[in-house]
């Protein structure tokens, strides 16, 4: 896959692997030795120097430029950089001009895409690996090249995220893959429709136990154990809950399960306020980087390929912003497709490390996202796909997430499980993107899934929930 930037590409001195944002050292020391920035080049195809793409449609014209540019020279940065260097930016300009037509292939991509109704955007995350494509769509220019200029917005906690989604301030958010759900039922929070376009990222979590914990292996040794988890409605609650409950452990009678934000996970294991946690990386990483933890489960070996994160919005902000809803959706496709490939994942462990992003030491992402890692119990790991993304939200993994939480009392009553999912989910929009930008796409929503080696059948979810001997429902 080509990588995503919008330097100017006809100047021999900049590269086109990051943007202008980017925070890792190789774009930080760049920039440090050369203040130059080229523009966009002209009608008359003259270059000019300027401070780069001033407003969306100029952005947009670069990203055509720099593909174009990339693709003449096979996706080859220091063959083109040479050239230009021994041609200079005006005469390299006007020749692949006058083999492509820039202009037309300009004029027609933004027919495709429609005016954007809005081009600054505020989109939150919460500092945690599971936002990578959220992130890094922003230091590697993926939300530049389709014309948008967002602000990602550091948020403490997924309650901070969900309020400032409900009220407006964020245009899009990085939820839990359980928020958008309760949201839109009105479960913990007032009623809103939501809805979830992207996953962002599967599997990636895991239980930590505090080093004291070590003779503690066995799940039905941790009666009166003190839990973290980052929020009521997420993958870590139920994941966490299902997982007692299979060992004979009741989430609400033997154990206490508290919530509290993921930076705060490690600070609480140290002073013993928590006895473990099941987390978002990279606090997951971080115990066994500080030796206050260890890993005791990965939690794709609870269920494999489970969801986790997401890219949210309410129905009116894509009612409402319809072209810029595309973009935005476009770029965090494009993004999560990037992030799937693992040749890319030191690349984005520098890009998203940076203190405005993750603000981790890179050593302890990249244990992250190449999934060699400590485990904190004196091994190394080498597990590749530890954590993965993939956008598809699958009708059936919204349904699991429902048949939780009716099974744990956060929903009562009569529950059309498909129905919530299938408004909520909207994987039709998803495989429409994901086949315009060259992805392939299930062509089905539901499938059977195997957690803790007991088939989740979607169409018979009431049955599920009545499966299980501890639950409240």
């Amino acid at each position: 896959m080509t990588i995503k930037s919008l330097g100017n590409p006809f100047d021999g001195d900049q590269t086109l692997i990051h943007s202008k944002q980017c925070g890792c050292n190789d774009c930080t020391n760049a920039r440090a030795g050369s203040d130059s920035e080229l523009p966009i080049v002209s009608d008359q195809r003259q270059v000019q120097a300027n401070d780069g793409p001033a407003d969306s449609e100029a952005m947009l014209d670069r990203a055509i430029e720099s593909a174009v540019v990339r693709s003449v020279f096979g996706h080859n940065d220091h063959s083109r950089r040479s050239f230009m260097k021994m041609m200079g930016a005006g005469t390299a300009a006007a020749l692949v001009s006058s083999v492509f037509p820039l202009d037309k292939a300009k004029a027609a991509v933004k027919d495709s895409l429609g005016k954007l109704e809005k081009t600054k955007l505020n989109v939150g995350f919460v500092p945690i690996t599971c936002a990578t494509p959220i992130i890094m769509a922003h230091p590697l220019g993926f939300y530049e090249r389709y014309g948008l200029d967002v602000n990602v917005s550091k948020t403490a906690g997924w309650a901070v995220a969900r309020d400032k989604s409900l009220n407006g301030e964020y245009d899009a958010s990085h939820m839990l893959t359980p928020m958008p759900l309760a949201m839109t039922m009105g479960a913990g929070s007032s009623a809103k429709r939501f809805i979830m376009p992207a996953v962002e990222n599967i599997n990636g979590q895991a239980i930590v136990l505090h080093v004291d914990h070590k003779d503690k292996r066995d799940p039905k040794d941790w009666k009166g154990f003190k839990f973290g988890v980052p929020f009521e409605y997420s993958m870590h609650n139920f994941l966490l809950r299902y997982y007692l409950a299979e060992h004979g452990v009741d989430p609400d009678k033997d154990v206490q399960i508290r919530v509290v934000p993921p930076p705060e996970m490690v600070a609480n294991l140290r002073a013993g306020n928590l006895d473990g946690y099941l987390s978002p990386d990279p606090f997951n990483q971080r115990a066994v980087w500080e030796k206050v933890g260890f890993i005791h489960i990965l939690t794709k070996d609870i269920w494999e390929g489970h969801p986790c994160c997401a890219f949210a919005c309410s129905q009116q902000f894509a009612s409402e912003n319809p072209n810029t809803y595309g973009a935005l959706l476009r770029a965090i496709i494009d993004a999560t497709q990037y992030s799937q490939d693992a040749d890319n994942r030191k690349e984005i462990s520098e890009a998203i490390a940076p203190k405005n992003y993750l603000n981790q030491p890179v050593a302890v992402i990249q244990q992250v996202l190449t999934g060699r890692y400590a485990d904190g119990l004196g091994e190394v790991q080498n597990v590749p796909d530890r954590i993965d993304f993939d956008p598809f939200p699958w009708h059936s993994m919204g349904v699991w997430i429902l048949t939780q939480m009716k099974r744990w009392g956060y929903i009562e009553g009569d529950v059309d499980y498909q129905d919530i999912a299938e408004q909520v989910y909207v994987a039709g929009e998803t495989r429409k993107v994901m086949e315009e930008l060259g992805y392939t796409a299930p062509t089905e929503t539901y499938k059977n899934h195997t957690i803790m080696g007991k088939t989740f059948d979607p169409k018979k979810p009431e049955e599920y929930v009545q499966s299980f001997d501890i639950r409240r429902s």
